[in-house]
C-alpha cells in the first residue's frame, strides 16, 4: 500500500519525537546518578482575610439634639476603629439582621431609621417614620422584616428589609419601649411602659392579640431560645413576667422594683436583671416556669462592697460560655463621674473582681443628654468571648476588658485604651483644641 505524504510526515514526526524523548531520558538518568532528589516547595500566598468575617461590635453615639449621630465599628481582634457610619439625630438603639447583612438604627429625634451594610458605612439608607413617632427600639429575629417601637405615637412599624419601606403600622399601648420577637418569628411582644401591659402581635398577618396585663411599667422584654416563653421586666411592679407564647397566660416572679434591663443567656438558659434602685443583680433560672430566682447580688453589701453604697448597676453582659457576668455601674450625682465593672462568677454567685473605670468630668456646657440617656453606660460581650466592651456616654468612648485576665486593654503607653467616639459638632473647649467626642449610648455585638 502506498501511504500519502501526510501519513509519511506523521510517521516521521512520531519517529523523531520518540528518539528525542529517548535521548532526554538517558541524559536525565546519567546526570541524576548519585544525586539525592530534593523536592522544591513553592509557597502559595493565602488570600487576604475578608474584613466582613471579623468579630466586631458597633457603638451608637449621639451628637447633641441637632446634629447627626454615628455608629463606630470596632474590630474585636485588633481593638481598633474600622469604620464610622453617619446616622440621624438622636440615635438610641440598633439591631442586626440574623444573617448579619444589614444594621438598623432608631433615630429618636428625627423619626427615622438608618440602615446600612456592616461592610459599607458610606451607603446609608434612611426610612422615614410618621410624624412624632419617636422611635426608641428596633428588633428582629427574621431576615425579611424589622420592627420599630415608636414611643411617641404608640405604634410599631414593620419595615421590609428588601425594599426598606414600611409595610405595616400596628397600634399598640402607650409608650412602647421594648420589643421581643420569638426566635421562630411567629410572634412579636411589645412592652408598653405607659399602659402597663404587653401587646402580642402575630407576625404573619400583623394582627393584635388581647393585651397581657403583666404589671406596672414594663420596660424590657426577651424571648427564650425555644420560643415557648417571653419574659417581661416590670419596673414598677418589681416583677419578671413569664408569658406562655401559645396560650398567652403569664405568671410573675418578684425581683424588686426599679429594674431597668434584662439579659437572656441562652447558653445556660438564665435571666439577668440589673436594678439601679436596689443596687442589685438578680439571676433567674429560665428552665423552670415560672423562672426560679437563683441569687440576688447586692453590689453594695459587705465590708468591702463591689461598688459604693449609692452605685447604680445599669447593664450586664455574660460571656458566651455563661461562666461570668460583667455588671456596669456608676455613682449618680458624682462629678467626676465614678464607674466600675463588677465581675460575677455565675456558678458560685460571688464577686470575682471589681474593675474601676476612669473617673470622667461631666460636661456641663454642651447638651450631651448623658444624664437622661437610657444607658449612660452599657456593656456587651464580644461573640468570641475574648473581650467585653463598655461604652461611657460622659467619657465619649468605649473601654475594652480582656477576659483572659479581666483587665482593661492597655494602649501603647500602658494606660487603659479607650476607643473614642467621632468628634462632635460642639465647639472645642478652647482655641487650638479638638471638639469633644460624641456620646455613646448603646453597643451592639456583631457576629
Amino acid at each position: 500500500m502506498i501511504k500519502s505524504i501526510s501519513q509519511v510526515g506523521v510517521l516521521m514526526s512520531e519517529s523523531v519525537a520518540g528518539r528525542v524523548w529517548g535521548l532526554l531520558l538517558l541524559t536525565l538518568i546519567c546526570t541524576s546518578c548519585g544525586d539525592t532528589f530534593r523536592p522544591v516547595a513553592t509557597p502559595i500566598s493565602p488570600p487576604p482575610p475578608d474584613p466582613s468575617s471579623f468579630h466586631y461590635v458597633l457603638v451608637i453615639s449621639s451628637n447633641g439634639p441637632s446634629n447627626p449621630g454615628s455608629s463606630t465599628r470596632i474590630d474585636v481582634s485588633g481593638d481598633t476603629n474600622v469604620g464610622v457610619a453617619k446616622l440621624g439625630l438622636g440615635p438610641v438603639h440598633a439591631a442586626l439582621l440574623p444573617n448579619g447583612a444589614r444594621i438598623y438604627v432608631a433615630n429618636s429625634l428625627e423619626n427615622t431609621v438608618s440602615s446600612y451594610l456592616p461592610t459599607d458605612v458610606t451607603a446609608i439608607t434612611t426610612v422615614s417614620l410618621p410624624a412624632s413617632a419617636v422611635p426608641v427600639f428596633v428588633h428582629t429575629t427574621q431576615n425579611d422584616t424589622v420592627y420599630v417601637a415608636n414611643a411617641g405615637n404608640a405604634t410599631v412599624s414593620a419595615i421590609s428589609t428588601s425594599s426598606n419601606v414600611i409595610t405595616s403600622t400596628i397600634q399598640v399601648g402607650t409608650n412602647p419601649v421594648a420589643l421581643a420577637e420569638t426566635p421562630d418569628g411567629k410572634k412579636l411582644y411589645v412592652a408598653n411602659q405607659g399602659s402597663g401591659f404587653v401587646t402580642s402581635i402575630n407576625t404573619i398577618d400583623k394582627t393584635v392579640n388581647p393585651s397581657i396585663p403583666t404589671g406596672t411599667s414594663p420596660v424590657w422584654a426577651v424571648a427564650r431560645s425555644d420560643s415557648a416563653r417571653v419574659y417581661v421586666l416590670n419596673q414598677g411592679s418589681g416583677t419578671v413576667s413569664s408569658i406562655d407564647t401559645l396560650s398567652e397566660a403569664f405568671s410573675n416572679v418578684p425581683v424588686g422594683s426599679g429594674g431597668n434591663f434584662m439579659l437572656y443567656d441562652k447558653g445556660r438558659n438564665r435571666l439577668y436583671v440589673t436594678n439601679p434602685s436596689a443596687h442589685t443583680l438578680s439571676i433567674l433560672d429560665a428552665a423552670t416556669d415560672p423562672p426560679a430566682l437563683l441569687a440576688t447580688i447586692d453590689l453594695t453589701a459587705g465590708t468591702s462592697p463591689a461598688c459604693p453604697v449609692t452605685c447604680s448597676p445599669v447593664s450586664v453582659a455574660v460571656l458566651p460560655d455563661g461562666s461570668r457576668a460583667y455588671v456596669v455601674s456608676y455613682v449618680p450625682g458624682s462629678d467626676p463621674l465614678s464607674s466600675q465593672v463588677t465581675v460575677i462568677d455565675t456558678q458560685s454567685y460571688t464577686v470575682r473582681k471589681v474593675i474601676p473605670l476612669s473617673s470622667v468630668n461631666i460636661d456641663s456646657v454642651n447638651p450631651t443628654g448623658c444624664a437622661t440617656a437610657r444607658f449612660r453606660l452599657f456593656t456587651v460581650a464580644g461573640s468570641d468571648g475574648s473581650r467585653v466592651f463598655v461604652s461611657n456616654c460622659d467619657a465619649g468612648g468605649t473601654k475594652i476588658i480582656l477576659t483572659s485576665t479581666d483587665t482593661l486593654v492597655p494602649d501603647l503607653s500602658g494606660n487603659p485604651l479607650q476607643i473614642p467616639a467621632p468628634s462632635s459638632s460642639f465647639a472645642p473647649p478652647s482655641v487650638g483644641e479638638q471638639p469633644p467626642p460624641q456620646n455613646p449610648v448603646f453597643i451592639l455585638a456583631g457576629p
